[in-house]
């Protein structure tokens, strides 16, 4: 047996070249491939031609009766019908990308943004692409700061400012943090509650080291009240049952209590917390278009809040 030994390639193979070499193995004959692939017969074989040159073997003995290949051409078949056949999938699979028929969006926030602005964007681009599927990850800014730059996650929405200089940063959404308590408490009753009251009692507070905790402890000593916090929590719907059956106080987004009976925002006075929300890519990285379509419909749904 002939073992041949195919030269080493420094460039992409022109898969118009291997096509048209398959064409021509599996039809037998010039005339007919040509007519197939609709090209003169000529131009058909100045192809196979360059390509008998780029391996330096011929491929195909030429007969009266048609053409068939040689042991070369046979092992060159084998691999250009597998090639041909992966890029062919390849192709249909970005192009379904593209036509967002498939794909995966990866995405991580806070508790917030994953409560209450993440769940009807998505839900917004499956009322239209219902093969999209969604990886949401909820965790502290920083940590999802992180993942983006790792692009271990496309999207983050975060308290800004960011620490990480290799982020792309745009505004979202500026939340309003409130006080709360059960609507049962004596301080929901009540109207222009001075804010050194709040002092008197426990706090449900989010994990330390959050954005979100930093920007209420922040906010609440520079009026004077040192927070007392009694448990932490991660989530807003931990957050508000705990303070609906403790008699604690909690601050929150008013995004998260506006549905919710058991608690009641509380009229504190010269108190007004908000931070700015945003949304973070890995700078210099584009979006996959299932990405993007998520992220319209995500500032979409912000701008309307």
């Amino acid at each position: 047996m002939v073992h041949m030994q195919i030269p080493y390639i420094s460039a992409p193979m022109d898969l118009t070249l291997l096509r048209s070499f398959v064409t021509v193995a599996e039809a037998g004959a010039i005339t007919d491939a040509a007519a197939r692939i609709n090209i003169t017969q000529p131009a058909l074989s100045r192809r196979v031609q360059a390509l008998e040159e780029h391996f330096g073997a011929p491929l195909l003995e030429r007969g009266r009766n048609g053409v068939r290949v040689t042991e070369a051409g046979r092992l060159v078949l084998i691999e250009a019908q597998a090639l041909i056949a992966r890029f062919d999938r390849l192709r249909e699979t970005v192009g379904a990308h593209a036509r967002l028929e498939v794909g995966t969006v990866r995405v991580g926030g806070g508790a917030t943004a994953v409560s209450f602005l993440v769940p009807p964007a998505i839900a917004a681009v499956q009322e239209d692409h219902e093969q999209i599927r969604f990886q949401v990850k909820e965790a502290g800014s920083r940590e999802i700061e992180a993942d983006v730059a790792a692009e271990n996650l496309e999207l983050g929405i975060v308290t800004l400012p960011v620490t990480g200089s290799d982020l792309e940063v745009a505004p979202l959404f500026l939340d309003e943090i409130v006080p709360v308590a059960a609507a049962t408490h004596p301080l929901s009753k009540e109207r222009r509650i001075a804010i050194a009251r709040l002092g008197n009692f426990g706090l449900v507070g989010f994990e330390g080291g959050s954005a979100i905790r930093q920007i209420i402890d922040r906010q609440l000593r520079n009026a004077g009240v040192e927070p007392n916090v009694v448990m932490e929590l991660r989530s807003i719907p931990a957050i508000l049952r705990m303070v609906a059956t403790t008699g604690n106080l909690a601050f929150v987004s008013r995004l998260g209590v506006e549905a919710d009976p058991s608690v009641a925002v509380l009229d504190v006075r010269r108190l007004s917390i908000v931070r700015q929300l945003g949304v973070i890519t890995r700078r210099g990285r584009t979006l996959s278009p299932a990405a993007d379509a998520f992220l319209l419909r995500l500032r979409t749904f912000a701008r309307n809040l």
